[in-house]
């Protein structure tokens, strides 16, 4: 763990954005990119996690910053791998895979999984099939395309922001509903880990899967935030 070893953190103003200095110098990313930030917000939100660090610098509570050198070092020159990488998770979208039993685990899904689905059809016109078999059902190949398209259509930090939000919720639907505002960060937590939550409800507490849990609540809610800061 590295020692903090700057007094200041700043954002500074350069040509076609901003960055983020450390006693008035830049700071880069991993790969030795430029921290050019478009967003004065972002750039600010970042300055302020680099303020939060005491006398270790933790990297694991600086979600705007690690996401920041995500997007620039790995989603803008993979663009298209990570578009198909994101996308990908609808073919077998945690809201479509549904239990027969118990029956109140399966009404819980039915609530709060059928209404993201519906908007989805109404407001990409996508519509996913559902199933309560084991079995990897096929969707429609136009509704993944329209997805696709959505989803291709964002700028690379919001993408970035997407790309997390799927992969800690296992639904491309609820990240695209989180990004539209449609539900919040905690709403899109507790929607795609229902099955999880109803597990500790009827067996007791499980350490293990209750960390799990709350790093993934973490995630969601700072991917939640880096999408806001965004667009």
């Amino acid at each position: 763990m590295k020692k903090r070893f700057y007094k200041n953190a700043s954002v500074e103003e350069v040509e076609g954005g901003f960055t983020v200095a450390l006693d008035g110098r830049a700071v880069k990313t991993p790969a030795k990119k430029a921290l050019l930030i478009a967003s004065e917000k972002l750039a600010e939100a970042v300055a302020s996690e680099w303020r939060a660090q005491e006398d270790d610098i933790r990297h694991e509570s600086m979600p705007m910053m690690r996401f920041l050198c995500t997007a620039l070092d790995r989603v803008i020159p993979q663009r298209a791998e990570v578009v198909g990488e994101t996308v990908k998770f609808a073919e077998t979208d945690l809201l479509c895979y549904r239990a027969q039993q118990p029956q109140e685990l399966a009404r819980r899904q039915a609530d709060s999984w059928q209404p993201l689905l519906d908007w989805a059809e109404s407001h990409y016109g996508a519509a996913l099939n559902t199933t309560t078999g084991l079995t990897a059902i096929a969707q429609d190949e136009a509704s993944l395309a329209l997805l696709s398209a959505a989803v291709d259509a964002e700028n690379d930090l919001t993408l970035t922001g997407l790309h997390v939000a799927t992969a800690a919720s296992g639904s491309l639907i609820v990240a695209l509903a989180l990004l539209e505002r449609k539900i919040t960060a905690e709403q899109a937590w507790a929607v795609s880990h229902i099955d999880e939550r109803w597990q500790l409800e009827r067996w007791g507490e499980d350490e293990e899967l209750s960390e799990r849990l709350e790093g993934l609540r973490r995630e969601i809610s700072a991917a939640g935030k880096f999408l806001a800061l965004s667009r």
